[in-house]
């Protein structure tokens, strides 16, 4: 009995000790998501602002083309998957490798007609395991990652559909409503799609004069339009991140404080069982030599 209560006892203070951690972790997650989602909110203005000239320009009449806004017929396919580079955030990273590779099994009869972007360890270890075709990896991003750290397998992406390597771009990344819901997401990334830069303002749009001329703006301003849904769709997918993480965290803590009532009661219940054992031992002893 003392042996088992002993054991008791010590599951209780391992359990003591992982709810401490797992509290530490929700609560450092609920902190990065904040700085996440305004982030992303710093983001938008920028992206707002560039979604709106290229429409201006693209909506012109039809008068300026661009091969970016043309779809062409589908011989090979680019996918940017962004995953995270750490775990501890529930289904995060394994719903949006299910939602790839059931995407490419419906898509693609064969590897020659798809390559991978990886952003992410947990994207690169899954995929790598299992064969898939990399183009390009990026890891160790940080919490807080810029513009410019995502920009090598973005821009090799573009200019991958400029040269005709490509014929279409996808995007796969986790959509982020809130703390509760991400939705793992697969999103067309080129051809651009001029019914979606519409963006259905409904003030007056600004008139705006080019220079040197439309077509060269557009040029310049269509690859980085491109580039930079990959960094919203980045910004998304650490707010996911961090949002399954407290999620998954604070889920972990409520069942570690009912593991440790319920030792608690089976130490309790352990220890009485032991005493009233002592008890009848001693009025057993008592009897006897009376």
């Amino acid at each position: 009995m003392a042996k088992g209560m002993r054991d008791i006892k010590r599951q209780i203070k391992t359990t003591q000790s992982t709810k401490q951690i797992t509290k530490a972790m929700e609560m450092v997650a609920a902190a990065k998501l904040r700085r996440a989602q305004n982030a992303a909110l710093a983001s938008k203005p920028y992206a707002d602002k560039l979604k709106e000239v290229v429409d201006s320009i693209a909506s012109s009449g039809g008068s300026v083309k661009h091969p970016m806004l043309v779809k062409r017929p589908i011989k090979r396919t680019a996918y940017i998957v962004i995953t995270s580079d750490r775990g501890l955030a529930g289904g995060l990273n394994s719903n949006l490798l299910r939602k790839l590779t059931n995407t490419i099994g419906e898509k693609h009869a064969s590897k020659d007609e798809y390559a991978i972007f990886v952003i992410g360890r947990k994207g690169q270890a899954y995929l790598s395991r299992r064969n898939y075709p990399l183009a390009e990896v990026i890891t160790g991003l940080s919490d807080s990652p810029t513009f410019h750290d995502i920009k090598p397998v973005a821009s090799a992406a573009v200019e991958g559909f400029e040269n005709g390597q490509y014929d279409e771009v996808y995007v796969v990344y986790n959509l982020f409503v809130n703390a509760l819901s991400q939705i793992p997401t697969v999103k067309q990334l080129l051809p651009l799609d001029p019914s979606q830069l519409d963006g259905g303002s409904n003030g007056a749009k600004a008139d705006y004069e080019y220079e040197p001329s439309a077509e060269e703006v557009l040029n310049v301003l269509l690859p980085k339009y491109a580039e930079t849904l990959v960094y919203s769709a980045m910004l998304n997918n650490k707010a996911s991140e961090f949002g399954s993480r407290m999620t998954a965290m604070g889920n972990a803590t409520k069942n570690a404080t009912k593991m440790i009532a319920s030792y608690t009661l089976s130490y309790n219940r352990a220890r009485q069982a032991a005493i009233t054992q002592e008890i009848a031992e001693i009025v057993g002893g008592a009897n006897a030599q009376s």
